[in-house]
């Protein structure tokens, strides 16, 4: 293996530079969020909690939850936050699973505001992830989180979406937002990506489905729509609360219902997976039961 510069991996003693995490203090089960704010909300659900640490804004708490040993980072918004995070968690951990937490604006008529939409990949509206793979490169969601973050919603009665994601650079222009003071290049883009099929826009996804992809990990994102881009509402107050909850609450359940399959003993364990993705030894084909844009409960 090249001996990189501390130039090319910066760190504080042993710490990853910007995390300010080393080895050890990060779960190999990771819960991503933007919102710094959101990490307290979801280590609340913790039986315990061993680590609690935040350097910019990256806030990480490592805890129990239910039996299993959990991380919740923040990583700031965008794919560039993303990439840092994910450079720095890759180098201090094993084979983590990494499923985002999220929130999103809903392309799709039928998204209701509140509504959990779990993405099986991503558009790459963005350039962070250009600097690893070609422009054609497609940012795909790993299928057993896509699955697990499904039933995770099913078994909670949740409604919920399973579609494609557009990701974006930013949230304003890059999403095709009007703006009152600055000019939009493509205001259509919404409508554009509506007729496509995609079924949400976020800023984070793409990122993190492409470089876990290279390195051979685990990941998903479940987001709650806040906004609806076809009509122009906005969730607001307790309703985005209770959204926001939900959404945590499915990325719990799925991040945990993959830790009880990985680290389950016998046929029992083997006889949880879902026909949507096989057996665990990947020997059987997976089965179309599932409508990659409709609404489910």
């Amino acid at each position: 293996m090249t001996e990189l510069s501390h130039a090319d991996a910066p760190r504080s003693g042993t710490r990853q530079y910007h995390i300010a995490l080393e080895r050890g203090e990060l779960a190999e089960f990771v819960l991503l969020v933007g919102d710094p704010g959101r990490v307290a909300r979801v280590a609340s659900n913790f039986d315990s909690v061993e680590l609690e640490r935040s350097n910019r804004e990256i806030t990480t708490a490592t805890g129990q939850y239910r039996g299993m040993r959990l991380s919740v980072m923040s990583t700031g918004m965008g794919t560039d936050n993303v990439e840092i995070v994910l450079a720095e968690v890759i180098e201090i951990t094993d084979r983590p699973t990494l499923i985002r937490v999220g929130s999103c604006g809903a392309l799709q008529p039928e998204i209701a505001i509140g509504d959990l939409v779990i993405s099986t990949g991503a558009v790459r509206l963005e350039n962070t992830t250009s600097f690893y793979v070609l422009d054609g490169y497609p940012a795909i969601a790993h299928r057993d989180a896509v699955w697990a973050l499904e039933m995770a919603c099913r078994q909670l009665g949740y409604t919920y979406h399973v579609g494609l994601t557009a990701t974006a650079s930013g949230f304003y222009a890059p999403q095709g937002r009007a703006m009152r003071t600055l000019p939009v290049r493509y205001p259509d883009l919404a409508e554009e990506l509506r007729r496509q099929g995609v079924a949400n826009l976020e800023m984070e996804s793409s990122a993190l489905f492409v470089l876990a992809g290279l390195a051979g990990l685990r990941s998903g994102t479940v987001c709650a729509a806040y906004a609806q881009r076809t009509d122009g509402t906005f969730l607001e107050g307790a309703a985005k609360e209770a959204a926001e909850a939900r959404c945590i609450d499915a990325g719990l359940a799925g991040i945990h219902l993959l830790w009880e399959i990985q680290t389950g003993d016998g046929p029992e364990a083997l006889d949880r997976w879902s026909s949507l993705i096989g057996s665990r030894g990947g020997s059987q084909q997976p089965q179309n039961t599932a409508q990659q844009d409709g609404r489910r409960q």
